[in-house]
């Protein structure tokens, strides 16, 4: 037969156990109509059972002093995974009453379930394996297809209304214990199928109502994202149409401006013309008279009148390349104006850096004497921790002494080693804040002299034998830690192996006590058969009395021999039993001699 696997099947009882109690729950809140309390059993059940799959397959994590396995680690995940749980987390460590992670994490799930999104929350943990895979092993049921389907039963709860007052309950110390006798079945749940299937069709519908509220929801903040961005589009084009409509005003009021001016221009032309027309007909007047020249005149006339005529266009070319220029000046200078006003802010941002860099130059000298100083303190501090890396290992020493001395007297031993064990702790704590603070100094100082490395390159030697005397502390104080730990492994080697020889010394007893009970047994046994070898059994006609209460045998009297003295008893005087090894019940014995009486059935039969 083929063996299954132990995990497959403790996820499966869980799986069983959360559908009971959350079917349970559902059904009693329905029937109880009304919101309920944390009195409430079901609910407690139910708490109870999530807790237990929550920590199935939970990993130990090793803390400085003892073994740490909690479910508060994998629920502390949701708030940066699901933004909206953040509330829950704040208001949970804040909660004054409680002291452990694991009454944390109750108080995380009432929460939860008071707000109908325990189903969201634990979906986002399932869905991040990854993540999840440092809390739990590979069997575990939250890393199984049991988690995804005990999360899709958790969507049924949202038809609860629970109102729990986490403040005030104590919830580290409480014992989580399933009670099976609350999901045993009886024959008032098999009578209410009735009641069953209407309640199940009124959680469809209000399962479906639920759905269609989010799905709306979902839409209505998409549509409010699309009006947010219309309107913003929409303000950014009322700008755009506004910039729009006042160049357009500008270029119609340079449009008015250069028609003006062109019609200047053609009035000075037509009153050169009408002057010059004056001027040739005055002078067709005068030189009527005479005949000669004339035709020089009109020619010359002719001539000057096409010369006007090409200047007036040449005017008209460049009156149109005048314009354009203007056009290109004015682009131009606008240009002109925004490089202008970048350069400015460039130099107003590069005042404000000359400013910043001379600040800065004057903290770097102040804290370059400030460095000084410290480094004075440093190698005061220095000296201070190797007089204490001393002191510990000559208690390192004085320890290991101890500790043989109480390998050889285990009981003076015990008390010595609980106040030495105090006095460590307390030692390698205060140790510990010294050097993390001496770690921060030294962080800051390293900070410091980097900074100061680019400004002032004279100092480049003294920080590398600052780093180089840093560098020493940190091997000295890692050679000190390790120590520390390998102290820790030793005591608890030691614990374990003292326990695990008291548990074979215990066992050993008891295997001795066990083994000279059964040899003195079957000592007694084979004498007895012995002594029974020799003798001959009466007959049933001769023993008709017993011989202790000297009472007739009857059937409520029945008789026993004993196998040593062959005597004949009844089972009324034979009440000494004793328990074997080899007989599930226990024997008669002899009350004279003690040895094993047997029951007379027949005349010669034993």
């Amino acid at each position: 037969l083929a063996v299954k696997d132990p995990t497959a099947v403790e996820r499966a009882n869980l799986l069983n156990m959360a559908k009971l109690s959350i079917k349970g729950l559902i059904e009693s809140a329905l029937s109880f109509g009304r919101t309920l309390d944390s009195d409430y059993p079901p609910l407690q059940q139910f708490f109870v059972v999530m807790e237990h799959c929550l920590k199935h397959g939970l990993k130990v994590r090793k803390s400085f002093l003892s073994y740490n396995k909690t479910i508060w680690g994998p629920l502390e995940l949701v708030e940066k995974l699901y933004p909206e749980a953040e509330e829950i987390a704040a208001s949970v460590r804040d909660l004054p009453g409680l002291k452990t992670p694991l009454g944390r994490a109750r108080a995380w799930l009432r929460l939860a379930l008071m707000q109908k999104k325990m189903a969201d929350y634990l979906r986002c943990l399932i869905i991040q394996r990854d993540l999840l895979s440092e809390f739990y092993e590979y069997h575990a049921l939250m890393m199984e297809e049991e988690g995804a389907v005990i999360v899709g039963l958790l969507v049924g709860l949202n038809v609860i209304d629970a109102n729990l007052c986490v403040k005030g309950e104590d919830l580290d110390s409480q014992v989580g214990v399933i009670d099976f006798s609350v999901y045993l079945k009886s024959d008032d749940d098999i009578g209410g199928k009735e009641r069953n299937v209407q309640i199940a069709a009124i959680l469809d519908q209000k399962n479906y109502v639920e759905e269609l509220n989010r799905q709306l929801n979902s839409t209505v903040s998409s549509l409010h994202a699309r009006v947010d961005s219309l309107e913003k589009s929409n303000t950014k084009l009322i700008e755009e149409l506004a910039i729009a409509k006042n160049n357009i005003i500008k270029l119609q009021e340079e449009n008015h401006q250069l028609r003006s001016e062109n019609t200047l221009i053609l009035m000075k032309t037509q009153h050169h013309l009408e002057a010059t027309k004056v001027d040739v007909e005055a002078e067709l007047q005068t030189y009527k008279h005479s005949r000669q020249g004339l035709d020089e005149m009109y020619n010359e006339a002719r001539r000057q009148l096409r010369e006007e005529a090409q200047l007036r266009q040449d005017m008209e070319n460049e009156l149109v390349v005048q314009v354009s220029m203007k056009h290109e000046i004015e682009l131009a200078m606008k240009l002109l104006e925004k490089d202008i006003h970048e350069k400015q802010d460039t130099l107003i941002g590069l005042r404000q850096q000359l400013d910043e860099v001379k600040a800065i130059n004057v903290e770097m000298y102040q804290k370059l004497q400030v460095s000084e100083d410290a480094m004075k303190e440093k190698n005061e501090i220095i000296s201070r921790l190797e007089d204490k890396t001393s002191q510990i290992n000559a208690t390192m020493k004085q320890l290991e002494q101890r500790l043989q001395q109480a390998e050889k007297a285990q009981m003076e031993a015990e008390a010595e080693d609980e106040k030495l064990k105090q006095e460590y702790v307390n030692k390698s704590e205060s140790l510990q804040n010294e050097f993390s603070q001496k770690e921060k100094q030294l962080l800051q100082l390293e900070t410091d002299l980097k900074i100061e490395k680019e400004w002032r390159q004279t100092l480049e030697d003294d920080l590398q034998k600052e780093k180089e005397t840093v560098s020493h502390l940190r091997t000295e104080t890692q050679e000190i830690v390790n120590l520390k730990k390998e102290f820790l492994k030793l005591q608890e080697k030691n614990k374990q192996l003292k326990s695990i020889c008291e548990d074979q010394e215990a066992a050993l007893q008891e295997l001795a006590s066990k083994l000279s009970e059964s040899k003195l047994k079957i000592e007694d046994i084979k004498e007895a058969n012995k002594a029974l070898q020799g003798q001959v059994w009466l007959k049933d006609k001769e023993a008709t009395h017993c011989k202790l209460c000297e009472k007739e045998f009857s059937l409520s009297k029945r008789k026993h021999h004993c196998r040593n003295c062959g005597e004949i008893f009844c089972n009324a005087c034979s009440d000494n039993e004793l328990p074997l090894p080899s007989s599930p019940k226990p024997v008669r014995v002899c009350d004279s001699c003690h040895a094993i009486l047997i029951q007379r059935c027949s005349s010669n039969v034993p």
